[in-house]
């Protein structure tokens, strides 16, 4: 789709005028945080936890804003209606700036990239890098570990690097959080450790209606083959198998890790 428009600090703009200074020290330097928010027949998904986690990440390192919720929503529906947007992204861009007058919102919007439908029934490939993020539950624009992490991804032919942290347990994705899967129970990596997911939250919603129950578990790349299944989760990807991590093997056919994956898409055709 061909966007016309973006939202800086509540006012749609051209696309054309969507610009950062090269000057502006705080982007140069990573202050900032941004939310990716899924649009569907011209709403957007789970928008009150995206904005909820949007300042959440700005307060966590420190970083002050006029921007009220209630303006960010309305901001939200103005540039999808300016657009008539159908199917979309929207990226949520917060910066810092020297006072908290002088920070910008900008909210673009972006044409989805949606996997390929074969990947949901073959499962992805992951590769592992050892990288630990500084703030695990903000989501900041101080993106270089993730970058070089995601490049050697890419590299591999593979969907997402897995982060490693110094101990040798896994985390997340870059751009995902990663869960095992034994029987109906779903094991994930320490909450205190991780971003906290929007889609991540959902899922385990439609999980706990399915039986499925959830732990936290430390767990390295060597533990994987006690697990029946392993899987990730994003807002464009919603749940995708996992068959390979490195150089090991996993089941993609697991019969619950199915059984969750349709449980999700159904609570999706729910709420949208």
């Amino acid at each position: 789709m061909d966007f016309k428009y973006f939202s800086k600090n509540g006012v749609a703009l051209p696309l054309a005028e969507a610009v950062v200074p090269l000057s502006n020290i705080e982007y140069q330097y990573g202050f900032g945080v941004y939310e990716n928010v899924r649009v569907v027949r011209g709403r957007p998904l789970f928008l009150d936890d995206h904005v909820e986690r949007l300042e959440e990440s700005a307060r966590i390192i420190g970083l002050e804003h006029p921007f009220e919720s209630t303006a960010i929503h309305h901001s939200v529906d103005e540039l999808i209606a300016k657009n008539e947007i159908d199917t979309a992204n929207l990226k949520l861009l917060l910066l810092g700036g020297r006072s908290e007058a002088e920070a910008s919102l900008f909210i673009l919007p972006l044409n989805p990239l949606f996997p390929d439908k074969k990947i949901y029934r073959d499962g992805v490939l992951l590769v592992s890098h050892q990288y630990e993020r500084l703030f695990p539950h903000a989501k900041t624009l101080n993106m270089l570990g993730s970058f070089l992490a995601y490049r050697k991804a890419k590299a591999a032919d593979a969907y997402d690097a897995l982060l490693i942290d110094r101990q040798g347990f896994v985390t997340e994705g870059t751009r995902t959080n990663f869960f095992a899967l034994k029987g109906k129970t779903i094991y994930s990596p320490p909450e205190s450790e991780i971003l906290l997911g929007v889609t991540r939250k959902y899922v385990l919603e439609a999980a706990h209606r399915s039986g499925f129950a959830l732990e936290e578990r430390k767990i390295t790349l060597a533990d994987l083959k006690e697990y029946d299944a392993a899987f990730i989760t994003s807002t464009s990807s919603k749940i995708l198998p996992v068959r390979q991590i490195d150089d090991a093997s996993v089941d993609v056919s697991a019969p619950a890790l199915r059984e969750l994956m349709t449980a999700f898409d159904d609570f999706l055709q729910k709420t949208t």
